[in-house]
This record gives structure tokens, C-alpha cells and sequence, in this order.
């Protein structure tokens, strides 16, 4: 069970542990778009405390750059060497560790900043557009592409199933075709509501083609594997904030570091209690109560 963590002395001794903090951000910085009561205050009086911040995100719908300008928007400010989306460690995944073929093309089941990040290194991403489908005989207009070399799966807004049909066929017909899925969260938060994620789309393709994807956000090892190629990381001194058990605290734990999930997000009280989860460091109701902290 973790350590409920609710006073002063707590809250500072938290902050006197660590000089790294993770941060997962929907569900612990922001909800949607409004920014949980207290964090900014937080987050401003770690950085006063020359505490080492940076921002750990599944969410691959939006690139590093666009992350900047959402921080911005509320009036916080990072750079893009302090955020690692699963987009970008998918980009690095496919140009540093399969060394994906510069004449292939990867298609992509997600949003713009999957595509982004992939041509920021260089990767070339398929434009094929998959028309709405209205019978069998559309059906069997889909076929596959040598050109691909890849599908990669993340949280599409627009999913198809024309689309999901391409990325079917080429996985079941291109011998060679990688199969990468940005993360596999089942779902994550919007207000005060939660709604299918990024996992829910790709285990579509997992179903119909009975492959197995490799997975590069949380809780895998090759996103803290990305962190830890661009910064110094103490594991002893480095702390995951999150609002997941299952991909923000596995993270933690898998990584060997300190976790703490607050309440803001996905995870209930219950649920972090409940021996038969996964259990982290620490507990609080949100991050934004270590504004108490602050004179």
C-alpha cells in the first residue's frame, strides 16, 4: 500500500528526496485543457528549488513542439529537451534502433504528431488516403503497399476502418512490415471523464492480425532508455509522478525509481490500495497540494 502522504512535514521531505521529478501530464499537470488547482505554483517552486524536471507523456497526438506550446498556453514554460512523448521515442526507436529503410515508408494509425516527429528525423511517411468504405466490394479495393515498412499505432481521433484495413493487410502481407505501437494505454482522461485510448484502437489490429506490436511509451523500458541517453538520471533521487497504475507506476517501478500517484487523474484511492494492483512509493490527491509548501 503506498505512503498516503498529507502534511507539511511529508511534502517537504518528499521534495528533499529528490533532485528528478517525472511528470505524466494528463492527469497530473492538466485535465483537458484547464491546468489541476496548484501545479503551476509547484512546478515553479521545484525549479526555484533547482529540482530537475521533466515531462514523460503517452499521449503521441501531438509533438514535442506542440507540447511546448500547450505548456505555454498555461502559462508554464519548458523546452522541448525536457518532454519525451511517445511519439518522439517512437521516432528514435525506428531511426537509431531498427534502423528503419530510408526507401520505406511508414503508415501511420494516429494522430499529426506521430507524423511529425517520424519526418523530423528523417523517416518518410506514407500519404495514402483510404476513402470511407461502404461495402465489401470497397473492401476489396485495399490492398497492400510494398512501400510500407512499417505501421505504427497510436491514438487516432479519426480512426476508419478503411484505415485499420490497410494496416491490416500490410501487416498480414509485407513479410517484413514492423509492427509499433506508441503505447497501449486502454483509455485516458478528459475532464472529468475517461474515454478509449490509444490501446483500445491498436488492440483491433492485434485481434485481426494476432501479432504482437512493439510497444515503445509507458511503462516500457525504451522510453526511460531514451531519457536516460540525453540526461544524467540518479535512480536513488528520481521520482515518477503519475496518475496510472499501470503504465505511470509499472514505469517507475520497472525503471527502479521512487513513484507517487495522485488522485487527479485515471487511478482511485481504492484502486492504488488495493494489494492486487500495482503499488506505488507514495499516494496524494493531487501534486498541486505541495502548494502548501510554499510561503
Amino acid at each position: 500500500m503506498p505512503t498516503k502522504l498529507a502534511s507539511i512535514e511529508e511534502y517537504r521531505k518528499l521534495v528533499d528526496s529528490y533532485d528528478t521529478f517525472l511528470f505524466d501530464c494528463d492527469g497530473v499537470i492538466w485535465l483537458g485543457s484547464e491546468l489541476i488547482s496548484g501545479v503551476k505554483e509547484v512546478i515553479s517552486f521545484l525549479k526555484s528549488s533547482n529540482k530537475n524536471l521533466l515531462y514523460v507523456t503517452n499521449n503521441s497526438t501531438v509533438s514535442r513542439k506542440d507540447y511546448v506550446k500547450k505548456f505555454e498556453k498555461l502559462g508554464l514554460t519548458v523546452t522541448e529537451n525536457e518532454i519525451y512523448g511517445s511519439a518522439y521515442a517512437t521516432a528514435i526507436y525506428l531511426q537509431k534502433i531498427v534502423k528503419f529503410k530510408a526507401e520505406k515508408e511508414v503508415f501511420i494509425v494516429g494522430g499529426a504528431g506521430i507524423k511529425k516527429e517520424l519526418e523530423l528525423v528523417g523517416i518518410k511517411v506514407s500519404d495514402k488516403v483510404i476513402p470511407p468504405m461502404s461495402g465489401t466490394e470497397d473492401i476489396k479495393k485495399i490492398l497492400p503497399d510494398s512501400k510500407i515498412g512499417a505501421i505504427v499505432c497510436g491514438l487516432d481521433l479519426n480512426m476508419s476502418y478503411g484505415k485499420m484495413a490497410f494496416a491490416h493487410i500490410n501487416l498480414m502481407t509485407n513479410e517484413d512490415c514492423l509492427f509499433i505501437a506508441t503505447n497501449d494505454d486502454s483509455s485516458f482522461p478528459v475532464e472529468n471523464q475517461i474515454f478509449p485510448g490509444a490501446g483500445s484502437i491498436l488492440s483491433v489490429l492485434v485481434t485481426s492480425t494476432k501479432k504482437k506490436p512493439a510497444v515503445i511509451g509507458k511503462p516500457y523500458q525504451t522510453m526511460f532508455d531514451s531519457i536516460c541517453a540525453s540526461h544524467e538520471i540518479d535512480l536513488r533521487r528520481t521520482l515518477m509522478v503519475g496518475d496510472r497504475l499501470d503504465t505511470d507506476i509499472d514505469f517507475g517501478i520497472a525503471a527502479g525509481i521512487d513513484t507517487l500517484v495522485v488522485y487527479t487523474g485515471v487511478t482511485t484511492e481504492e484502486e492504488a490500495c488495493n494489494p492486487n494492483n500495482s503499488q506505488a512509493t507514495f499516494s496524494m490527491g493531487s501534486f498541486g497540494e505541495l502548494s502548501a509548501l510554499i510561503d
